[in-house]
């Protein structure tokens, strides 16, 4: 298998990027500098709480990650860009369901496994809604964040409007990463840029509602 057709062939997905070159897609590169400025805003907000730190480091993860692809624009690097969002999800789903929820580690960990076959579920039937595109696999996540909204909108109200408004900031950038391709044609910069923003705000506070979640406990 040769570059050209393998893990190093190049992708244009996005509708800023014109070409093969590093600096194709300037603006949804220098975008993902928001990911770690969030990241550095919320380390010290968790300082001493070690899920909440492994969290900041992942969202600055997924800055490196999403400035890779947006520059070096191939299968491999796109994996990079996927892989450190993954992880967010995941290790949030363990610590909203032990710390929101109150379940036992063990149980948090199923229920996070149990995110796998979740997704690869609805994922296809999002994939149905006309012009959603490869937001699809993404549409999961605020349907899940609501879920949590809901069950804690009693128990816990003030974590559930934190989720909850993390579940409509996610649904606002998830519109505008869609909107990416078919306003290209009015919109040559397109709204790609607009996802990395404010994914980058939202991810932030999602660990803020889980920082003063613990707070309220004293934990």
């Amino acid at each position: 298998m040769t570059n050209a057709t393998g893990w190093l062939a190049p992708v244009n997905s996005y509708c800023e990027r014109t070409g093969p070159e590093y600096w194709s897609e300037p603006v949804n590169a220098l975008t993902n500098l928001a990911f770690i400025v969030a990241a550095a805003i919320v380390w010290p907000r968790v300082a001493g709480r070690p899920t909440g730190q492994a969290m900041a480091v992942t969202l600055a993860v997924i800055g490196v990650g999403s400035w890779l692809f947006h520059t070096h624009a191939n299968r491999l690097t796109g994996l990079m860009d996927v892989l450190p969002i993954l992880g967010f999800i995941l290790l949030y789903v363990f610590a909203a369901t032990r710390d929101y929820l109150g379940a036992r580690p063990w149980v948090a960990g199923v229920v996070t496994v149990a995110f796998v076959p979740y997704a690869a579920l609805t994922v296809p039937l999002f994939s149905m809604i006309p012009g959603l595109g490869s937001s699809a696999g993404y549409a999961p996540v605020p349907v899940l964040i609501a879920a949590y909204a809901w069950v804690l909108r009693r128990r816990a109200p003030e974590t559930a409007r934190g989720l909850t408004l993390g579940a409509a900031l996610l649904v606002v950038s998830l519109t505008f990463r869609t909107l990416d391709m078919p306003v290209c044609g009015v919109l040559p910069l397109g709204t790609h840029f607009l996802w990395h923003i404010l994914n980058a705000v939202m991810l932030g506070w999602m660990i803020e509602v889980w920082r003063r979640h613990m707070a309220r406990r004293g934990a």
